[in-house]
């Protein structure tokens, strides 16, 4: 799983994809962000300021305080078990694509965030 190109990518422009993706399937932005705060530590503040400056993957991540809860996250995205993926900066990266796909299917906030 040596995709490093995506590391590069801005995460503003990912995060649009994330939020289209929810809301066709009539979830928010709202939800969107909330799953974003609640796996990296981020609020609202420093997530505009990221979206602001383009700040690609690898630096969305650099700074992140990764939710503890995360070893909860499992499952299969683009073909990878997330819990297997030895990377750590692409485990991060699968793991909110992970999130965003549970937002998606219809999952509840409360089973989406592990509580």
């Amino acid at each position: 799983m040596k995709n490093t190109r995506i590391y590069k990518m801005s995460f503003a422009g990912i995060y649009l994809h994330y939020i289209a993706k929810a809301e066709k399937k009539g979830r928010t932005k709202a939800e969107v962000d909330e799953i974003i705060f609640w796996l990296t530590g981020y609020d609202s503040e420093k997530l505009q300021n990221i979206i602001d400056n383009k700040v690609d993957f690898e630096n969305f991540f650099a700074e992140t305080d990764i939710n503890p809860n995360v070893s909860k996250i499992t499952g299969v995205i683009c073909g990878y078990r997330v819990e297997d993926i030895e990377d750590e900066l692409m485990q991060k990266i699968r793991y909110l694509d992970k999130l965003i796909d549970e937002l998606a299917k219809g999952k509840s906030m409360d089973k989406i965030l592990r509580k």
